[in-house]
């Protein structure tokens, strides 16, 4: 099938997004088209021995291997009844190469991050929910999956490694308030393990860039205490329900009292195309969710004027 061609986001920071609507035993559910490089029919598959009972094998199509990951086992769903209709969506995100395995395809809806709901904690999983968002399109109602946890949860070693934090631990532990704006539960928690490992205490975290939002505009708003004694540094997600990262870093970047704070986008979308995006909007630093040490190494650079002390005993 041919690859997945769109116009979204021709100015950059509106809040919106596209996603595939696809199939799963009868249920609709989503993905930013921007993690997408094409569509294709399902093919035979080469299996690989002793891998996870989600991985079917791979494939080589015009000489790229992708991992070919069965989304219907995974999520506990019924197989397909027409197996020779099923379709895979070819992705590229966080320096990986993994196809999905899906039913079939209904199409692109453009939405706004806006009318995007956080789905309820009890869907899918709980607190370490796969679950992002809820997109009502019509009568129809799309569960947008984080990928990042299901090839996590498949393959460990895709995720964040401590080792990579090691050499940019801090000599004192750090106060500095750092605000965490990130809808996935898997990357909070890895995100917040990295940091305070590095020596940062005082990490106030967010499941989206609309709260982060509302946070800053408190502390904007508090003259009482300076600011950067509130936040000094943000760290977001893209893809997140209500307000999107680009869109939460052009409105601090337009503002006469926060612009002065450092925004680093930490994101599995970063290729070329995201780059110049966030450079359009303001972005101090752009980084993809493998550089977990690279963003440590960023966040002691923004913070080298906040407060640090001795390790506590």
């Amino acid at each position: 099938m041919d690859s997945v061609e769109t116009n979204i986001l021709l100015e950059t920071g509106t809040n919106e997004l596209e996603i595939l609507e696809f199939l799963i035993a009868g249920n609709s559910f989503g993905i930013n088209v921007a993690k997408i490089t094409e569509l294709m029919q399902a093919q035979p598959i080469q299996q690989m021995p002793n891998s996870h009972p989600c991985i079917e094998g791979i494939i080589n199509p015009r000489g790229m291997v992708y991992t070919v990951i069965h989304l219907a086992g995974y999520l506990g769903l019924y197989e397909s009844e027409n197996p020779e209709k099923d379709i895979y969506i070819i992705t590229s995100f966080n320096k990986m190469n993994v196809a999905f395995h899906v039913h079939g395809v209904v199409g692109i809806n453009r939405v706004s991050w806006q009318a995007i709901e956080k789905p309820d904690p009890i869907i899918y999983g709980g607190g370490e929910g796969i679950v992002t968002g809820i997109a009502k399109v019509g009568d129809r109602i799309i569960s947008i999956l984080d990928f990042e946890k299901i090839a996590f949860d498949i393959c460990p070693e895709t995720g964040f490694h401590p080792d990579e934090v090691r050499k940019f631990i801090l000599n004192q532990e750090s106060d500095a308030p750092i605000l965490i704006a990130e809808d996935s539960a898997l990357i909070r928690k890895l995100l917040q393990d990295a940091l305070s490992q590095a020596g940062y205490n005082n990490l106030i975290v967010m499941t989206n860039g609309e709260e982060a939002w509302r946070y800053l505009q408190r502390a904007k708003e508090n003259n009482e205490v300076p600011l950067k004694s509130q936040v000094c540094c943000v760290i977001t997600d893209i893809e997140m329900p209500q307000m999107d990262g680009h869109r939460l870093t052009k409105m601090i970047k337009n503002d006469s009292v926060l612009n002065v704070l450092p925004v680093v986008i930490f994101s599995s979308l970063i290729d070329e195309t995201m780059m110049l995006k966030g450079l359009e909007v303001g972005a101090d630093a752009q980084l993809s969710k493998p550089e977990i040490g690279h963003l440590v190494g960023i966040i002691n650079k923004f913070t080298e004027d906040q407060p640090r002390h001795p390790h506590q005993e």
